[in-house]
Order: C-alpha cells, then sequence, then structure tokens
C-alpha cells in the first residue's frame, strides 16, 4: 500500500465488484443460454482471486455483488471474499435485466439469491446492483421489491444516455428514496462527471478498460475534490481476464468485451495507491445514507 494518504485526500470512494461469469455478460444474451451455461469453461474463481490478492496487496475492502447463480457453485469463494472483511452484494440470480421479468419474477429472483448468499457468507446481505444497470424509469417498480426483501441500499442506477441502461436526469450522487408501502432506499448511482452540460461514464466497467488511467483519475479527482462527493468503482472478474474463450459474437462486441483487459489489473492497483476506497455500505454509512453498524 502507498506509504501515505493519497494525493487527493481522506475522502472513501466505494470500490464494487459484479462477481458473475464472463458468460454471463449482456453481450452474449442473443448467442449463450442459460441452460448452456453449465457446460462453458468456468474462470470466474480464478479471475476473482486474481482481484482479491490485489485488494489484500493494498490493504483495500470492497463490496462483491454476487450473482446467486455463482455462489451456489463456487460457495468457498463467497466465504473466502467474507472472510477477507469484504461485502457481500447481491447481483441477482440469474442475470436476467429487469424489464424482461414480471413482478412476481423479480421478487422470486432476488430473494432466492439473497437466501443463498446470506446463508453462504453467514451474514446479512444489504446491497443491491441490478445485471446490466437494469433499473430504468420503466423498471423503478423493482426497487419497492428490493425494500420489501430487506435491502438498504441499491447501486443500479446510471444517471446517463445508454442503449442499454440508464436514468438521464436522476441524480448523480448518493440519495435517499422513498418506497410506497416499504419505507425508504438509499440510491448510489454510478459514477458520473459533466463535461459541457453532458453528463459523462466513468470509473467502471468498459470505461476504465476503453479510457486512458488518466482520465480515469482526473474524473475521480474531481469528483472528490471539486464536487466533494464519493466515487463508486465497478468492475467484473472478466475485466481482469484476457484469456477469456473466445464467444460467437461480431467483431466489435468482442473487442468491446475484451478490450484492454490485459491492462486492468495493473491499473486498478495504481488505482488503489491514488485513492481512498472501502465497501458502499461504508461510504454510505459515513455519509449518514445507511444506518448500520460494522458490516462484517
Amino acid at each position: 500500500m502507498s506509504a501515505s494518504w493519497p494525493k487527493w485526500g481522506p475522502m472513501k470512494n466505494a470500490l464494487t465488484f459484479d462477481v458473475e461469469e464472463y458468460f454471463h455478460a449482456e453481450v452474449f444474451s442473443g448467442v449463450l443460454r442459460p441452460e448452456d451455461w453449465p457446460g462453458l469453461e468456468s474462470r470466474v474463481e480464478h479471475s476473482t482471486q486474481r482481484l482479491l490478492d490485489i485488494l489484500d496487496r493494498e490493504r483495500v475492502r470492497a463490496t462483491f455483488f454476487v450473482l446467486g447463480w455463482v455462489a451456489e457453485r463456487h460457495p468457498a469463494l463467497v466465504r473466502e471474499i467474507a472472510a477477507l472483511g469484504h461485502e457481500i452484494g447481491c447481483h441477482g440470480y440469474g442475470h436476467r435485466m429487469i424489464q424482461h421479468l414480471e413482478r412476481h419474477e423479480f421478487a422470486e429472483d432476488v430473494r432466492r439469491a439473497k437466501k443463498v448468499l446470506e446463508d453462504t457468507a453467514g451474514a446479512a446481505v444489504m446491497g443491491y446492483r441490478a445485471p446490466t444497470f437494469s433499473v430504468m424509469r420503466e423498471t423503478l417498480w423493482s426497487l419497492e421489491i428490493l425494500g420489501e426483501a430487506g435491502f438498504l441500499y441499491d447501486s443500479s442506477i446510471f444517471p446517463i444516455v445508454h442503449d442499454r441502461y440508464g436514468i438521464p436526469d436522476a441524480p448523480r450522487f448518493p440519495h435517499r428514496l422513498r418506497l410506497n408501502g416499504a419505507g425508504g432506499i438509499t440510491e448510489f448511482p454510478l459514477s458520473t462527471v459533466t463535461l459541457l452540460g453532458r453528463r459523462l461514464p466513468v470509473a467502471g466497467g468498459g470505461y476504465f478498460r476503453l479510457l486512458p488511467y488518466e482520465m480515469t483519475r482526473r474524473a475521480i479527482a474531481r469528483l472528490n475534490v471539486r464536487e466533494r462527493q464519493p466515487a463508486i468503482v465497478y468492475l467484473h472478474p472478466w475485466d481482469v481476464d484476457p484469456d477469456q474463450p473466445r464467444q460467437p459474437v461480431n467483431a466489435f462486441s468482442w473487442w468491446r468485451h475484451t478490450v484492454n483487459a490485459d491492462k486492468v489489473a495493473g491499473r486498478l492497483q495504481r488505482l488503489l495507491q491514488d485513492f481512498r476506497f472501502a465497501p458502499a455500505c461504508e461510504v454510505l454509512a459515513d455519509s449518514d445514507l445507511l444506518p448500520m453498524g460494522d458490516p462484517r
């Protein structure tokens, strides 16, 4: 770990990982069916372990939003993540975008995932992130179901324009939302910066792979220093896996899914040395947006 505090000050940013197999990515949904998944090469343990090793070297704790499907097949991985002091969050069970589910199907998906994660990790699961950030304007009803299921916060809303997800005019920073009949829930939106009146996504996934590291560093520093707000960084285990098996999608889709995967581990290590990070629940608790004690 860096010998001194990061140059951009003591503000904590949230570090999060969506723990899923490479074949769960939405880009493959048209060519790989759920019934195909068990027959595909599993790489989630190897790539998640690589992330855990980086965090251990830098002495950083994070939130791991784990897919229920993965937790059932790799329970030892979930237990190891929890034993190392990281927060276990929920990524749903079957990695289906919410707009493809009826209300009762979504409720069953999140309850099934929450139960398997809590039973496996031996700890309460407070946070949720939807597959492909699919809490959008037409699926805001899902937040009520999350509240009913006992989740304290959600981190699924991307306040940008995008072809697959996003609520462009949603608040950019953590806030409380009222729910009909279920109290309230805290929302931790994915990070953006504004440029010429336009919101630009930063600090995660394909943006972290595609954009030069310096752009990510400057964006987080701007959020921390100029806007006095925490950033939330997100990655998938497959983002650090340049050797994942080639899938039958067009060349552009494959490039977008894998570009610079060989550079992400090094970039992540630099990021952890440049800024302070903590699990999402801890960042929210420090902002008085999440009433809780020690999440472990």
